[in-house]
């Protein structure tokens, strides 16, 4: 217990917890349906070259950096930002955006969860025409010399005919029913609705108790895709036309990497698949035990995530060659990104195969393992900046019930994408909340750390936790490469701007003004946090005469160097009372354990 009895903050149980639960967090549904369609699309294995340079610049430096700050201070990833005040700011920002995250991540898992209940069955409904979801376009060949629009007679009335494939009639018609825009919600679909239920539900019993029961969750939800993804890339690469879906999938193209957007979609697809500016990375690290290695951590993650990016191609194109050769197309006609391979294509290419229901559910509970540890991870980053905000709420039946409660509100948000309409909110969430803003937010990120806390001192705190100093590559990653590359990419993605669409049977759909308008403002709401609060801590310590402790940085006595000890301080005012933590040395002689528990001690110490 703490000093006003609240409970003292948990630390992970084994130190690979922490590896795990960052595994199971950044490895999703990004690595499996956006990496591999990036890939072949932007050059083949030359996309590797402006990926894995992406990787060394940007992902491994900023995934290390919020995970590091976590780790030092302790703190979720709002009050780790004490470290240097005027840049709080950036705590909050990513604190809404994973908000807005965890709001639509879940409908995905409950469209996953969807899938495979209708996968219990001797033939899967999606591989025929003739149900009652289905159109008089529907047909059973998957071409695209059939893609056109032509006449057809039906009921004596000559109608437009464009041939689509049972699969996205069963999509757009069976599980979306989706409407003819955003501006036509219609009803709530409650079919879906009890699967985004069940989803949640799963979320909060894997995450009410804290985080010693969701990293045991996490030995099974963290490693059990491999074993999936490793039986299915079997079944694929004994499939007839694997190798043209693999070959496509790698053989390079040198020249696309002249192409801007070659490299936008290598530095997006970093901050997608490496978590970055969400929180939850420093939430995470704030688990840790002080002198938990977490640098090594790091580099095992990079291998971990971007390897499983590399793989999944393998075992997603190995089965879209096998469509393509059956249905005598190209793997281009076949292949898809996001929401459109996860539920179309790859469905469609499953139901060709022998036993096809087993293939489908091992796809799928695939998919709902990948996605699961990643909301609840995702949730966890939400719930401990309240946790070390209002300490109390860490005491028993007190966490359960405030858990229920974010969870609830989150779940009311995404029963607006489970109407006719809620694809079209579903998209403007993923399009808008956490694009752009986030290399803005892991721009602030660099430059609080690497010019107003500073790098060097830094580096002093890691020697401290770590017990020896680092390799500089980290150090010119902060100060030089990993702003540069956080701003190029923001500014190359600004240039290839274009306005939300939505690619239907039908034709893309153009989003009216009004919804670009919330788009924007959803993406404001996050990106705002940085100047208010910035504003906000230069009133306060105005308004007390200390205008420039803006940007000295509260820590603990531990936290200090021997420098920093023989240099004026002082306890700031508000904090007086408190009683002052126990010094590093003290922590040293006994084996530098756990200081966790000290932190819910409000003693600050403020040093010029």
């Amino acid at each position: 217990m703490t000093a006003d009895g609240a409970p003292k903050r948990e630390t992970w149980a084994r130190k690979f917890d922490f590896l795990l639960a960052c595994v199971g967090f950044s490895i999703g549904f990004g690595n499996v349906w956006r990496f591999p369609f990036l890939c072949y699309k932007n050059g083949g294995g030359a996309f590797l070259i402006p990926y894995l340079i992406c990787v060394v610049v940007g992902g491994v430096p900023l995934f290390f950096l919020e995970v590091a700050i976590g780790q030092f201070m302790a703190q979720g990833g709002v009050n780790a930002w004490l470290i240097v005040p005027l840049f709080q700011g950036v705590g909050y920002a990513c604190t809404v955006i994973v908000f807005f995250l965890n709001c639509y991540y879940n409908v995905i898992l409950a469209w996953a969860l969807y899938y495979l209940f209708a996968s219990f069955t001797t033939e899967l409904p999606w591989d025929s025409c003739g149900n009652s979801w289905n159109t008089y376009n529907c047909t059973m060949t998957r071409n695209s010399s059939l893609v056109g629009i032509n006449t057809t007679f039906v009921n004596g009335t000559e109608l437009p005919y464009k041939a689509i494939d049972p699969t996205t009639e069963y999509w757009e018609n069976k599980v979306l029913a989706i409407s003819d825009g955003i501006d036509q919600p219609g009803n709530i679909k409650w079919d879906l609705m009890l699967c985004l239920l069940l989803a949640w539900v799963i979320v909060y019993f894997c995450i009410w108790k804290g985080i010693k029961t969701s990293g045991k969750v996490m030995y099974f939800t963290a490693t059990s895709p491999y074993v999936l993804m490793f039986i299915l890339l079997i079944r694929g690469c004994t499939l007839d036309g694997a190798k043209k879906g693999i070959l496509y999938y790698l053989v390079p193209d040198f020249k696309l990497m002249q192409d801007m957007g070659v490299w936008v979609d290598a530095g997006t697809q970093i901050f997608f698949s490496y978590s970055i500016s969400l929180g939850a990375l420093t939430a995470l690290g704030s688990y840790n035990k002080w002198n938990h290695n977490s640098y090594i951590d790091s580099l095992l993650f990079a291998s971990f995530n971007s390897g499983t990016s590399i793989f999944s191609g393998f075992v997603i194109f190995s089965v879209l060659g096998y469509m393509a050769d059956k249905l005598g197309t190209t793997v281009a006609d076949v292949a898809e990104s996001g929401p459109g391979l996860a539920f179309i294509a790859y469905p469609a290419a499953v139901a060709r195969m022998p036993v096809a229901p087993l293939w489908s559910i091992l796809f799928f509970i695939m998919l709902i393992l990948l996605g699961l540890d990643s909301q609840f991870v995702g949730v966890e980053g939400l719930i401990t900046p309240f946790m070390d905000a209002f300490p109390k709420l860490r005491e028993k039946g007190k966490r359960e019930g405030f858990i229920a409660i974010l969870c609830f509100i989150q779940f009311m948000v995404g029963l607006s994408m489970v109407t006719n309409g809620g694809m079209y909110v579903f998209q403007l969430f993923d399009y808008y909340t956490g694009s752009r803003i986030i290399l803005l937010v892991a721009f602030f990120e660099c430059i609080a750390i690497s010019y107003f806390y500073g790098v060097n001192r830094f580096y002093d705190n890691l020697e401290m936790m770590f017990g020896y100093r680092i390799d500089p590559w980290m150090k010119v990653s902060w100060v030089l490469l990993s702003p540069i590359f956080c701003m190029s990419v923001f500014v190359m993605s600004s240039i290839n701007y274009s306005e939300l669409s939505y690619e239907r049977p039908s034709g893309d759909y153009k989003y009216p003004d009004w919804a670009v308008g919330i788009g924007w403002f959803l993406a404001s709401l996050s990106a705002i946090c940085i100047p208010i609060l910035a504003i906000y801590h230069l009133v306060k310590f105005s308004r007390a005469g200390r205008p420039w402790d803006v940007l000295k940085p509260q820590l603990h006595e531990h936290q200090l160097r021997p420098q920093d000890k023989k240099s004026s301080a002082y306890v700031s005012n508000e904090m007086q009372s408190a009683e002052a933590p126990p010094p590093y040395a003290a922590f040293a002689e006994k084996g530098a354990e756990s200081v966790a528990g000290h932190y819910d001690n409000p003693g600050y110490v403020t040093h010029f």
